[in-house]
């Protein structure tokens, strides 16, 4: 029996083009009057946003496989959960068997920390579709800035509807025809560009003040042309930034990012709206949003595949301004993030630029948002600023190289945090 693949649709144009700032957040004094929330039992150190299919590759055979995902901590722990996702599929998920283990690079990692996953005891689990799984606690000490390797075999079984993160700018490996969730490394297997079926990593935290700030947008947050394996994401060099600041030494990052991604329609996965409760609400022991999207909306104006679309500057705000007001609910103080030029882009338009620049202002000015972030700013050409600076640009006119991401998290007031 083979893995069945759901066809892959035909998605718009500038969806590929794609990936950027997402802002939403609404600054009241009941919200200034938040109490502080009790100190978290689990607190997410790693976590990922899976979605429908794969967009932006061919989907492997993945039953009677070992899946062997490399996921990076950002902050250490005493214990450690791994949540797996069946939430994009129709059939029940069986996993047979599941470990963890630092990794010793490549598919290898290191025997001696190796453990092996249960659920409720159990060595295997059914995940009814739509849904996902927790692992039992691991008393596994995990170090921050770490690599994991989960490793989890897949059965026999239909799957015809996958859930997925794909360009994960890591590089994840599948060996097909036998359970190796222990094998010191995975000799044969292939490659992969993306994380199927796994979502997040929680720890219990060393320090009872640890806390996660969650980064919610498109590919800039994502990291499209992001250097492979290296964690060069914008949300990568901030939590270094965090952890070598005394202050906020104790906070995670987790990285809600989806390549494509739009604030109020669809373009690659569920829109931010559809998506906030379980990429950002869902996740442990968040106190922080940081928000940047809506490029790709813009971008839709573009696309002559969409003559009928239209959109505002007042579209995005009021849609951005809804993602605070739900997030204020749950006690998460949200950060607007100004988005990043985009002249020379497959998509742009003169229309759009206006769009773009006048949410960028109401984003610093609006009073929406319990803090703001100029990227916009940061990565932008002085003499030139419809444009991104030659040293932060990727080549497409669109995305950061791995310089800008990093000047986007220098630029970030850490005060913020506080």
């Amino acid at each position: 029996m083979h893995l069945l693949r759901a066809p892959l649709l035909s998605f718009p144009h500038f969806a590929f083009l794609s990936v950027a700032g997402f802002f939403a957040c609404g600054l009241t004094a009941a919200a200034q009057a938040m109490p502080s929330a009790p100190p978290a039992k689990w607190v997410g150190t790693w976590a990922t946003s899976p979605f429908g299919g794969d967009p932006w590759h061919t989907i492997p055979t993945l039953v009677d496989s070992t899946l062997r995902e490399i996921v990076h901590t950002s902050i250490p722990g005493k214990a450690l959960r791994v949540r797996f996702t069946n939430e994009f599929g129709t059939e029940p998920l069986r996993i047979d068997a599941a470990s963890v283990a630092l990794s010793a690079g490549e598919s290898a990692i290191q025997p001696d920390s190796l453990h092996a996953l249960t659920f409720d005891g159990q060595a295997s689990i059914v995940i009814p579709p739509g849904t996902q799984a927790i692992s039992d606690p691991v008393a596994m000490a995990t170090p921050a800035f770490t690599n994991l390797a989960i490793s989890f075999f897949l059965p026999l079984q239909q799957v015809s509807d996958v859930s997925v993160h794909s360009g994960a700018n890591q590089i994840n490996y599948i060996l097909a025809g036998s359970n190796a969730v222990s094998a010191a490394s995975l000799t044969g297997a292939n490659p992969v560009a993306s994380w199927y079926f796994v979502k997040g990593v929680d720890v219990e935290p060393v320090s009872p003040h640890a806390a996660a700030v969650v980064a919610f947008g498109d590919s800039i947050t994502d990291g499209a042309y992001a250097t492979d394996n290296q964690n060069h994401r914008w949300p990568d060099y901030l939590a270094t930034r965090l952890h070598n600041n005394p202050a906020t030494a104790d906070l995670a990052v987790l990285n809600e990012g989806i390549g494509g991604n739009c604030v109020l329609i669809t373009c690659i996965a569920p829109n931010a709206q559809a998506r906030f409760d379980r990429d950002v609400l869902a996740q442990a022991g968040v106190r922080y949003m940081i928000v940047l999207e809506s490029i790709n909306d813009i971008g839709g104006l573009n696309e002559p595949n969409r003559p009928n679309y239209h959109l505002t500057a007042q579209d995005l705000e009021q849609g951005l301004s809804q993602l605070v007001a739900r997030a204020h609910e749950h006690g998460i103080k949200v950060f607007g993030a100004t988005l990043t030029p985009y002249k020379g882009a497959g998509y742009f338009s003169e229309q759009g630029e206006q769009i773009r620049e006048a949410v960028n202002q109401w984003i610093l000015t609006s009073g929406v948002f319990d803090g703001t972030i100029d990227f916009d700013k940061a990565t932008r050409d002085a003499a030139n600023p419809l444009v991104f600076a030659t040293a932060y640009d990727s080549g497409d006119h669109l995305h950061p190289k791995d310089a800008g991401y990093d000047a986007m998290a220098n630029s970030i007031d850490l005060s913020l945090f506080h």
